[in-house]
């Protein structure tokens, strides 16, 4: 039996903690700051809980999952690896790249294994994008769009701290580009617009966002966001290449209507993706299966901390190309 601990148990946490709780061989032990939640999501689910954050690492744990609100991730991570438990961490890892260089070194100085949650590399989708790519099939991939959509936005107190749209939304499309091309970003030039909440432009954030994206190997990637798609939850990543093109994220339930002469029919056939936990269900229960394994030493690492830190510099880039309506190269962000 593999022992869990859970920290956090929020939306995200409380869905992790059904997930374990679902997987064989596995116990949870949830955790919050509020120990009140904590008591009734294991209530709930029949799992044990701490009544607090220290509580639960004094546990002898196998393994620590980490679904905290963002300024707690590094410590959390740093805690862990200390420990010496392997460690899965929604993203980020930090607030910004400096601090991620920090985790890094402590996860460095411990030999500590932690595994970042950017479940699009689990959906079946994006994992067949990428074996087509890497297989060849699509001949000299010359083209990406990727694009993540939400239906509406998030409360002005959730923007006013998560580090804007680059970082927040698109740097899931970031670490997918790179996952699936297996290519390094060199250079982006991004913009965006607030035309929707007043918070946004006080919160120097966008509402709406694009970024022109250049590969190492000269193909590009067009990245767009926006927090006001209003017929539902989109996600969508094409891959376009010299002899076929694929695309990841067109199912029943992507929110896109064809008009036109051929546009009769009747797209989504289901009901829209009402958000993020929905149409990636089975991508978060993939990322936790494969967790697991990894604690156990199964398998390699699905999702290191460095490829975290790459994509989080794509978004760095992304924030001073707009800032300063330039282009701007990864270089002049690296630390």
């Amino acid at each position: 039996m593999t022992l869990l601990g859970l920290v956090g148990v929020g939306r995200i946490g409380a869905l992790h903690a059904r997930t374990l709780h679902g997987l064989p061989d596995v116990e949870v032990v949830v955790a919050d700051v509020q120990s009140g939640r904590a008591e009734a999501l294991a209530g709930s689910l029949g799992v044990r809980w701490a009544p607090d954050i220290d509580s639960l690492l004094r546990t002898e744990l196998d393994a620590l999952v980490v679904a905290t609100p963002t300024g707690s991730h590094a410590e959390l991570i740093e805690r862990g690896v200390a420990a010496g438990v392997p460690v899965f961490c929604e993203k980020p890892v930090a607030e910004n790249s400096a601090k991620t260089l920090e985790v890094i070194k402590s996860v460095d100085k411990y030999g500590g294994r932690v595994q970042i949650g950017f479940q699009r590399r689990f959906d079946a989708g994006y994992a067949a994008a990428r074996a087509e790519v890497r297989a060849g099939a699509l001949g000299r991939v010359h083209t990406l769009r990727a694009q993540t959509c939400d239906p509406f936005p998030p409360p002005a107190g959730y923007i006013a701290t998560s580090g804007g749209i680059f970082r927040d939304c698109s740097v899931h499309d970031f670490d997918a580009i790179r996952w699936v091309t297996g290519r390094e970003v060199v250079s982006v030039f991004a913009s965006g617009s607030d035309r929707g909440e007043a918070f946004f432009a006080e919160f120097g954030d966008a509402d709406t966002a694009a970024a022109v994206v250049h590969l190492d190997d000269g193909s590009l990637a067009v990245v767009t966001a926006t927090r006001y798609h209003g017929a539902g939850y989109a996600v969508t990543l094409d891959v376009q290449g010299s002899r076929g093109s694929v695309g990841a994220g067109y199912d029943d339930g992507l929110p896109l209507r064809p008009v036109g002469a051929d546009g009769g029919g009747t797209w989504p056939k289901g009901p829209a993706h009402a958000g993020f936990l929905e149409r990636f269900r089975q991508a978060y229960v993939g990322e936790l299966e494969a967790f697991v394994e990894y604690a156990k030493g199964r398998i390699e690492n699905p999702c290191p901390v460095g490829d975290a830190l790459e994509a989080l510099y794509v978004a760095e880039a992304c924030d001073l190309s707009r800032a300063e309506n330039r282009p701007v190269t990864i270089a002049e962000v690296r630390r």
